[in-house]
């Protein structure tokens, strides 16, 4: 089964705070209206609708990336793993999340951070053939995304999993 139509066992969306939402309308509201007071050939709706548009793509931009795990794959955003090539999973507090970004980094990990999220999982690989060390995603459970990643290694690997071995 290919990880589009495998059943996920695990969604999360990296999305921004709720409060950033008001905050940058509250920005960008002030930011048109001094366009407009400043520009007054312009109709008063345009600068609004400009700056808000715009505030509302780049924080649905920020907030777009989706970490999933389904019977054979760990897939965030476009970038995936088959299962078969993890280690293990391990949930990261934020402070540890700060040492392994930090002094502690590998410049080979592929990392996936979300500065407003403190916490992290990170996924150790087993696959001699790639040059990278291990995934730190950020995520807000990690703990469930740790359980999830391990409960869908098990399964694959059972007798009559649905994964390969």
């Amino acid at each position: 089964m290919s990880g589009e139509q495998a059943v996920a066992r695990y969604v999360e969306r990296l999305r921004v705070p709720w409060w950033w939402w008001v905050a940058t309308a509250m920005l960008a509201g002030l930011f048109a209206a001094e366009l407009w007071r400043g520009v007054n050939t312009v109709p008063a709706w345009l600068p609004f609708a400009l700056a808000l548009g715009l505030a509302a793509a780049g924080l649905w931009w920020l907030g777009r990336i989706e970490i999933r795990v389904t019977d054979d794959e760990l897939v965030v955003d476009d970038a995936r793993l088959p299962l078969t090539a993890i280690a293990d999973v391990v949930p990261i507090n934020a402070a540890g999340r700060r040492e392994l970004l930090g002094p502690a980094a590998d410049p080979m990990a592929f990392v996936i951070q979300r500065p407003w999220l403190p916490t992290a999982a990170q996924v150790l690989l087993d696959d001699p053939a790639d040059p990278t060390p291990y995934w730190v995603i950020s995520t807000a459970r990690p703990v469930e995304l740790a359980a999830a990643v391990t409960a869908a290694r098990a399964a694959a690997s059972s007798p009559g999993g649905s994964g390969r071995r």
